[in-house]
């Protein structure tokens, strides 16, 4: 079992910048890959990033690429999203998500391979 905590959401001006954690506890951090996703308002959850549990692999859907960074440091059981010059289309509650894997380079980038979810977080970008 793995329980996640995010953090870090908040209410931020377009072009502004965001660092969100996420706090893993239970099942051994490092042997897990981590991921981000979002959920907007009427819209389904969707992929933002995602790390394979080496951190060696990243993943970024399109509209983020340039913009957001995944990163993790496994002596901290966390994994991070720092995310850049954001858009107010960004606007969403932000989940991160974890799985157990043998594969130390592969980052899984779709909601069916990630069995742990956290509670959420809210971001709110202004224009």
């Amino acid at each position: 079992q793995v329980q996640l905590a995010e953090s870090g959401g908040g209410l931020v001006q377009a072009g502004g910048s965001l660092l969100l954690s996420c706090v893993a506890s239970g099942r051994t951090f490092s042997m897990c890959a981590m991921g981000w996703f979002r959920q907007a308002p009427g819209k389904e959850r969707e992929i933002v990033a995602a790390i394979s549990r080496s951190e060696t692999s990243t993943y970024y859907a399109d509209s983020v690429k340039g913009r957001f960074t995944i990163s993790r440091d496994n002596a901290k059981n966390t994994a991070y999203l720092q995310m850049n010059s954001l858009k107010p289309e960004d606007t969403a509650v932000y989940y991160c998500a974890s799985r157990w894997t043998t594969d130390y380079n592969k980052p899984y980038n779709t909601r069916t391979e990630y069995p742990y979810w956290g509670p959420g977080t809210q971001v709110t970008v202004s224009s």
